[in-house]
């Protein structure tokens, strides 16, 4: 399959991937803490990929794992549980939206602090989806006045913290395998996530049947929506841009609603209206 083909079908599972990972954030919030559901989601993909990919670890050279510690951190740490604790005030689908910023701040710092050029039909792609976005958050917090979009802030810290991982991965880390930098990530993160897991008090309330329930939601996110999806990820970084990759925040939303409008988070005629300006912005910053 040629380049181009395969990045947009990486683009489009990826999609479906992140864009379910929002619902399965709210149910594990159910009967799980916020920072339960980060760390618990963690340990769940690093023990899925050391299984899979710890032989892969020897590729990496020792002047990498800097950056495999930094890009472990801002790409994952953070944002784990920086979204669970934003979705504990605002909807899903909303936090999903917010997430679209993430390929303007990436534009931004590339060219900031990376040195990274980009064309002018990129910028418009990324401003018209962005525009797309923002016509999303402020129809849905017109509907939901009664929740507290000081969090939405929570989300926006997040994808300033995708956005520099994306730039660091490109710049330094696009020789190695997508499998090597996903396991290195994760064993750098298991032994911190795990020793917070254990001062929430999980091992006492995991004989909870609520509990369980929300584990299961958050096992696949972390197996699925994390460790597989992040080894997708950074193949994408490595074949396109770092703008096209994070573009994937821009379809992120769309799948999320879906998944919103069967847990009875409605949509509006206007936040449809705001999904087809993203997807324009999507095609806009892809173009060559």
């Amino acid at each position: 399959m040629e380049s181009k083909q395969l990045k947009w079908g990486y683009l489009l599972v990826l999609s479906l991937v992140w864009g379910s990972s929002f619902i399965l954030i709210k149910k594990g919030l159910i009967g799980l803490t916020a920072v339960q559901v980060g760390s618990l989601r963690i340990v769940f993909a690093a023990v899925f990929l050391l299984l899979i990919g710890f032989k892969t670890l020897a590729k990496i050279p020792k002047e990498k794992w800097k950056y495999i510690a930094l890009t472990a951190v801002f790409g994952t740490f953070i944002p784990a549980f920086l979204f669970a604790l934003a979705q504990t005030e605002i909807d899903s689908s909303v936090t999903s939206i917010l997430n679209s910023l993430t390929p303007l701040n990436t534009l931004v710092l590339g060219s900031l602090v990376f040195g990274v050029s980009f064309q002018k039909r990129q910028v418009w792609g990324v401003l018209i989806g962005l525009a797309g976005s923002l016509l999303l958050v402020f129809n849905g917090a017109m509907n939901h006045p009664d929740q507290n979009y000081y969090y939405a802030i929570l989300v926006v810290i997040a994808s300033l913290c995708y956005a520099v991982n994306v730039n660091l991965i490109k710049r330094f880390l696009s020789d190695l395998s997508p499998l090597s930098i996903t396991t290195g990530n994760f064993l750098c993160l298991l032994f911190p996530s795990l020793l917070i897991l254990y001062f929430t008090g999980f091992a006492e309330a995991i004989a909870i049947e609520k509990v369980q329930h929300s584990v299961l939601f958050i096992m696949i996110l972390g197996i699925v929506g994390t460790g597989i999806a992040n080894i997708l990820f950074f193949k994408l970084i490595q074949i396109s841009s770092p703008v096209f990759a994070t573009s994937v925040t821009y379809l992120i939303p769309i799948v999320a609603f879906f998944w919103g409008l069967l847990d009875n988070e409605m949509l509006t005629l206007t936040q449809f209206f705001g999904a087809f300006i993203v997807l324009i912005g999507v095609y806009l910053s892809a173009r060559k």
